[in-house]
């Protein structure tokens, strides 16, 4: 696929959540995987930047996870200005053989977790608005720079990831020797849905024990202020220990703060679920799981029909 390396818009356009053209672009041509083109953040970008970055780092030192205050450390990110990924990978790929690609929008389910199983990150680089710090329904910079990435120094949080990606490849192969196109598609649709919920209450909204109680390694709450908070404190929050067979038949709801979440040991623990997962769906447990949320598109299920 190509890659998009000269921005045509006007100096000063920004690179702002659905508002860059730079992006849109992109996306006309065809360029998932592009470049940064850093000279286009807007003064308005950085100060969104460091509203969010100020604010957070004080509930980060109470609620997150001993290896992602080290990753934050590790990858010398600058509280005042949005991070070069060039300068991001330089520090990372040291620890773990991670990198952060960006990418001009959503990444269609295999690929995505190709990109995991080949250490790289799609990682978003426009930024929200100044004035919706709290909310925003799809990932920018600050939550896949400062919610994920800082995790992708842990060598043992790295490989869980790797393990994912090697999930999918499985499932791609198992629905391959499904004769009857119906039927193949109708057993990805749940295998994916499958993945994507344990994804989403692991990578994304993840807790863990520790020695000073529960802490927060899932990306969805470590970028945000409010949620991250909620998530420990809040009596509204049903905890429970990860169960794979209530975690793939959980649906959920991205516009709320999620009243559901799982807690495992440690990433060794994590390792081991996902490997239990690809157990499961070489025995046919995720070929029907329960329907809802999250949507599983026609792009999502193409991807693992020929991406294998």
């Amino acid at each position: 696929m190509a890659v998009l390396s000269s921005p045509t818009e006007t100096a000063g356009a920004g690179l702002t959540t659905t508002e860059a053209p730079f992006i849109e672009q992109a996306r006309e041509s065809g360029n998932l995987f592009i470049q940064q083109p850093y000279e286009l953040y807007s003064e308005a970008n950085q100060e969104a930047w460091r509203a969010l970055y100020s604010r957070i780092g004080q509930r980060w030192e109470r609620y997150a996870n001993p290896q992602f205050l080290r990753g934050v450390e590790s990858l010398c990110l600058d509280p005042g200005r949005i991070p070069r990924l060039t300068d991001v990978n330089r520090f990372l790929s040291p620890l773990t053989g991670f990198q952060a690609r960006a990418v001009s929008g959503y990444v269609p389910s295999f690929l995505f977790f190709d990109c995991l199983r080949n250490r790289q990150f799609p990682t978003t680089i426009t930024i929200r608005r100044r004035d919706k710090l709290d909310y925003l329904p799809e990932p920018d910079i600050f939550h896949d720079i400062a919610g994920h990435v800082p995790m992708h120094t842990d060598k043992a949080f790295a490989d869980v990831l790797v393990r994912f990606g090697e999930c999918a490849h499985t499932a791609a192969e198992l629905v391959s020797g499904i004769r009857e196109r119906k039927a193949r598609v109708r057993a990805l649709t749940s295998i994916i849905r499958a993945m994507a919920r344990f994804f989403w209450f692991t990578v994304e909204f993840g807790l863990m024990r520790s020695g000073g109680g529960l802490k927060v390694y899932g990306s969805g709450l470590l970028s945000s202020y409010g949620e991250i908070e909620h998530a420990i404190e809040s009596p509204e929050v049903q905890r429970f220990p990860m169960r794979i067979e209530w975690a793939i038949n959980q649906s959920f709801e991205i516009d709320h703060y999620q009243p559901l979440l799982f807690i495992v040991d440690s990433f060794d623990h994590l390792f081991s679920l996902v490997g239990e997962l690809e157990r499961w769906m070489k025995d046919d447990r995720l070929s029907n799981v329960a329907p809802g949320e999250p949507a599983v598109s026609e792009t999502d299920v193409e991807s693992f029909l020929v991406g294998r």
